[in-house]
């Protein structure tokens, strides 16, 4: 057994890729949001139903997780971007201790560095209560109602990811049917939770926003749906069928888990 030290000499650069991921998915949401709530932007006025600009932003991050999953970097580190996710092929078997403590450093980091630059770049726009750094909290509904709801969307993303990249012939469409339900989850579940599914995406925004309404929400419930998922899909299936931790393994590049796809 390798020690801690060595595995992250190695995998660092999978690391960094995580950071950058969630750095970018979280830039993407800041500047979209920004440009259709932002009462003062032009895209604002032009688009005054905010039912269509909340799917106009769900497409946009829809297109964005697909680009990140399928980017070279996002096929070497896997395109967790996410602690939930990363916590759940942990729990899977699929990912070493270490790299899954690394993995989430990464994770949270990097989200909170995407979101800080964008703030920078557009100054007080993204303060404004129409934005207030796309921060996650729950719906006129309340909170169990979020939870719920996050747990339920959660479990849907998940155990989607679990059946089709453990399929060596449906492998290489994870990461365009887990942006679609990115997509629909923006424009339809929005509303009662903000739609995080990750707590380094709901910390991100909490931490500049200094909004922390029902935060607990946003570390459990996504962890608690996808764990729920990989549950189901191990009683189901059986734990031989999960083969490995990446999205999109039909590529070229290293993979650091412990691959089934590999043997």
């Amino acid at each position: 057994m390798r020690a801690p030290s060595e595995v992250v000499r190695e995998h660092w650069p999978e690391y960094l890729m995580e950071a950058a991921g969630l750095g970018l998915f979280m830039m993407s949401a800041a500047v979209v949001t920004t440009l259709l709530e932002y009462p003062h932007s032009p895209l604002h006025s032009l688009l005054p139903d905010s039912t269509v600009r909340r799917v106009l932003i769900g497409l946009v991050m829809g297109l964005t997780a697909i680009g990140l999953i399928y980017s070279p970097w996002g096929k070497r580190s896997g395109a967790h971007f996410n602690p939930a996710v990363t916590l759940t092929f942990f729990r899977l078997g699929k990912v070493r201790g270490v790299d899954t403590a690394c993995y989430i450093l990464a994770q949270f980091i990097g989200g909170l560095i995407g979101l800080l630059a964008v703030a920078v770049a557009i100054g007080m726009a993204i303060e404004h209560p129409a934005v207030n750094y796309v921060v996650t909290v729950p719906g006129l509904d309340g909170a169990w109602t979020a939870f719920i709801a996050e747990v339920l969307i959660s479990f849907g993303l998940m155990l989607v990811v679990l059946i089709l990249s453990n399929q060596s012939r449906l492998n290489a469409w994870t990461g365009c049917f887990a942006g679609a339900l990115v997509a629909a989850y923006i424009a339809i579940e929005a509303p009662l939770s903000g739609m995080s599914m990750n707590p380094a995406r709901s910390f991100a925004s909490a931490l500049p926003a200094h909004l922390w309404t029902a935060f607990w929400i946003y570390l459990t419930a996504p962890l608690l749906g996808m764990l729920l998922a990989a549950e189901v899909y191990v009683r189901v299936h059986g734990a031989h069928r999960v083969l490995c931790a990446k999205l999109h393994h039909h590529n070229n590049t290293r993979c650091i888990f412990r691959c089934g796809y590999m043997a």
